[in-house]
């Protein structure tokens, strides 16, 4: 299951950037452009992430009124203004984290990533300390499992795709089977993932385009 995210940001540049970075960890993000839009919705979240200064309040006003509907949940701020005194105030406010705007979707997906709670952990799409294990800490092994695996990937991928199409869940689940067992030799964490949740609703397309997701992440 993808982790919900809320993304608080009035600045359409910035909101198209963070939006795509998000959605690409995978994850499922809810906007908000001010703090009103953003308190009248009444969904749990997973993060939250929340522009320092909106155009009907601040960040730190937000915050407060979402910790009265939900106090538990982690946010992290957003601001341009990079001084000490910026970051202090916000953190000493109750956010986890202060991203400096503008940085890059490596840097907002890693920060992401580490303040998920555990539930909501996204599966990277290489796993090297896993794959290391499997193969005794030989890297020589794991690259020529890797590409192996990538060879056959497109063929895994197309015989999943048409028995989704064709309604066979038992040859979908079969295929699944030998393919999460090789996620493993080579650290595919992320399709693994997929793969299980695939394989647990096989009759469901989010499933299988969050699997394609993860596929395509491997061999782009």
């Amino acid at each position: 299951m993808k982790p919900r995210l809320l993304l608080v940001e009035d600045d359409p540049i910035s909101h198209a950037f963070m939006l795509a970075a998000l959605e690409a960890l995978p994850a499922r993000v809810d906007s908000a452009a001010t703090v009103a839009q953003a308190l009248r919705g009444e969904d749990r979240h997973d993060l939250w992430l929340i522009d320092a200064n909106l155009p009907d309040g601040s960040g730190t006003q937000l915050l407060a009124g979402l910790r009265r509907l939900h106090s538990r949940t982690t946010a992290l701020a957003h601001t341009a203004d990079p001084s000490p005194a910026t970051r202090q105030s916000l953190l000493e406010a109750g956010f986890s984290a202060v991203l400096v705007k503008p940085l890059s979707a490596a840097e907002l997906q890693s920060t992401v990533r580490s303040h998920l709670p555990t539930h909501a952990v996204i599966a990277r799409d290489w796993d090297e300390t896993a794959a290391l294990k499997a193969l005794n800490g030989n890297q020589e092994h794991v690259a020529t499992l890797r590409r192996l695996f990538l060879d056959e990937l497109p063929g895994s991928v197309g015989a999943i795709e048409q028995s989704f199409r064709d309604g066979d869940q038992d040859a979908l689940r079969a295929v699944l089977h030998k393919l999460r067992a090789s996620c493993g030799f080579v650290g595919a964490s992320r399709l693994a993932t997929a793969a299980q949740h695939l394989h647990q609703s096989p009759a469901s397309l989010e499933a299988l385009m969050d699997f394609r997701a993860a596929a395509d992440a491997l061999q782009a």
